[in-house]
């Protein structure tokens, strides 16, 4: 059984620790017997039963606000059952998290009643192969063309590429050079000219993929904030999401954790459990200092962007930094501690083993987050007493 006593840390309210409770009763029910052997129809799947259960209600909101420590209490217990459940519905949001913050409300009634039913996936499409972190540098291309616009380009990497039903996509309008010259457009993926380029597979099974925009029209009202507004609009987003980035890897290590104190007490060496050697102890340890730091830094975040923080670009890239890199050394110790059984194929370590690796990449990889701290920081230092 995971640690709860930090659901007693000051940065949650009463309906936080409910919502954990329910949550981890659903998991514990629902998520232990899935079959991952099909991982596009069990994301389906996964989509559907959280949608009927009244999971993905906390995905999005037509109010144009979410509460980022729920998002990232539901991330981390989801992801400490099972790692597609997280990625589930962890895409619901991020996809449709541009549509929250900054969509009209008949864009809002259209396409997020149907994501937080389930009846409809989505996918956050930013990446491209020639600009990757760099998202000022993008290409793909928007022309006005009377009451449309003309979408021309790629995107890669794109979770939930192939199989969702609609896509943020960010494209360059030309109101200026760089950054400003990006606008964002809410494009169905049955929309003509939209090709799955290619699927990419990956060492933990997800539904992802290269996609081709070849003169793809659309309606210049599916496009989401004002022109040149899609920089903005994406950094916003992921200033909300990166802390849930962050959540996930702490789920992962959590289930490491306790995946190891059931071994080192069970496991007998020369006629004593595990658990009574000292350098198994040290790396218990550690791996316990490392899991409440990082969760300490993600509510933090998420505490501070509830209590109605503009952005917290400094302390969600410090979360998913810390969180996601030490969550990969937990996991290693961990499968160090299982011996041989932990690189076994099927053992819980060695999915998890497989599991973390892309959080240390995706939504910002760990040496952008550094840029990212190091810049804020210097950004906020003032020379003299």
């Amino acid at each position: 059984m995971a640690d709860r006593s930090f659901l007693t840390w000051p940065f949650f309210e009463d309906r936080h620790r409910v919502l954990a409770d329910r949550l981890d009763s659903w998991a514990q029910a629902n998520l232990s017997q899935l079959n991952h052997t099909d991982t596009d129809a069990t994301c389906r799947k996964l989509v559907r039963m959280m949608g009927d259960a009244g999971w993905l209600e906390y995905s999005a909101s037509e109010a144009g606000t979410l509460d980022v420590r729920t998002l990232c209490l539901i991330r981390e217990t989801l992801a400490r059952h099972d790692g597609l459940a997280d990625f589930a519905f962890a895409m619901q949001g991020l996809g449709t998290g541009a549509i929250t913050l900054f969509g009209t409300h008949k864009q809002k009634a259209t396409w997020l009643t149907q994501t937080r039913a389930g009846s409809a996936i989505s996918a956050f499409a930013l990446t491209e192969p020639q600009s990757g972190s760099d998202v000022a540098n993008s290409t793909m291309t928007a022309t006005r063309d009377g009451d449309f616009y003309v979408l021309n380009g790629e995107k890669t990497w794109i979770s939930n590429g192939g199989i969702a039903d609609v896509y943020t996509v960010f494209a360059r309008t030309g109101e200026a050079p760089g950054a400003k010259g990006l606008s964002a457009f809410i494009v169905p993926a049955n929309t003509a000219g939209l090709n799955v380029k290619e699927r990419l597979e990956t060492i933990a099974p997800h539904p992802v993929a290269t996609l081709e925009f070849k003169d793809c029209r659309i309606p210049a009202a599916d496009m989401i904030g004002n022109p040149g507004q899609g920089f903005a609009i994406a950094m916003s987003v992921l200033d909300v999401f990166r802390s849930t980035v962050a959540a996930a890897a702490l789920g992962f290590a959590r289930r490491a954790l306790d995946e190891t104190l059931t071994r080192v007490t069970k496991r007998q060496v020369q006629g004593q459990a595990l658990a009574e050697l000292q350098l198994v102890q040290g790396h218990i340890a550690d791996m316990a200092l490392d899991i409440d730091a990082a969760a300490l830094l993600i509510y933090r975040a998420g505490w501070t962007k509830d209590s109605g923080a503009p952005r917290i670009t400094r302390e969600a890239a410090m979360a998913k930094l810390f969180a996601t890199e030490q969550a990969q050394v937990i996991i290693d110790k961990a499968v160090q501690l299982h011996g041989g059984d932990g690189v076994r194929t099927g053992q819980t370590v060695e999915r998890l083993y497989r599991e973390i690796r892309a959080l240390r990449i995706y939504e910002g990889a760990s040496d952008v987050q550094k840029i990212i701290i190091a810049r804020q920081t210097l950004g906020t230092h003032k020379e003299g007493p």
